[in-house]
């Protein structure tokens, strides 16, 4: 009923927010349509339609293959891109390793979000900027990388960024799996 009445369905949300991407030059396939299905009191279902983008990469493709040809300049154009979206007020709250496809270009590379249903449109702090790197990646080094190139661009001091975005990284990783053990304690009784 929330849906139905009170809430946008993610399909919707998806559309809105794809178009308020393109309308700030950021990456994202192009959006084409949603469609609900609802009767008169209940909200069934809901879909997204966007064109289909064909990738090279997505980041993901960067947290198990290290040996990608130009892999760092890679990484450090990623970073520069989520310091554009930072600057453009653009909070993804689902920047996560599937959740964006890379196409190389002669030129260097594009960036495109995927999976738009969550998203706010902000000013960011210091603070939000630096956790939105969170859900990203378990290595190190590539926290490393991100934190250089995240300082470059936006002059804060390199060693406060990696601090942060590492300290970001370490407690969403400890959570997710605390979650995780939890869910398998009430669920005991399913098999693996």
């Amino acid at each position: 009923m929330a849906y139905r009445f009170f809430r946008k369905s993610k399909a919707e949300r998806s559309f809105i927010y794809a178009n308020k991407l393109k309308d700030n030059e950021i990456g994202t396939p192009q959006p084409i349509a949603f469609y609900e299905f609802t009767n008169f009191f209940l909200f069934k279902k809901s879909f997204y339609v966007s064109e289909q983008l064909e990738c090279d990469y997505t980041y993901r493709d960067l947290t198990k293959n290290f040996n990608i040809s130009d892999y760092e300049n890679i990484l450090r154009a990623f970073t520069r891109f989520t310091y554009e979206l930072h600057e453009k007020n653009v909070l993804f709250l689902d920047h996560s390793p599937g959740n964006t496809l890379i196409k190389r270009l002669n030129n260097g590379y594009k960036f495109y979000l995927v999976d738009l249903n969550r998203m706010k449109f902000k000013k960011l702090s210091f603070e939000e900027r630096i956790k939105n790197f969170n859900r990203l990646t378990t290595h190190k080094f590539m926290v490393e990388i991100m934190s250089d190139e995240y300082a470059k661009c936006s002059g804060f001091k390199y060693e406060r960024v990696f601090k942060n975005m590492w300290n970001e990284t370490v407690l969403f990783q400890r959570q997710f799996h605390n979650r995780r053990k939890l869910k398998k304690k009430i669920k005991f009784w399913k098999k693996k």
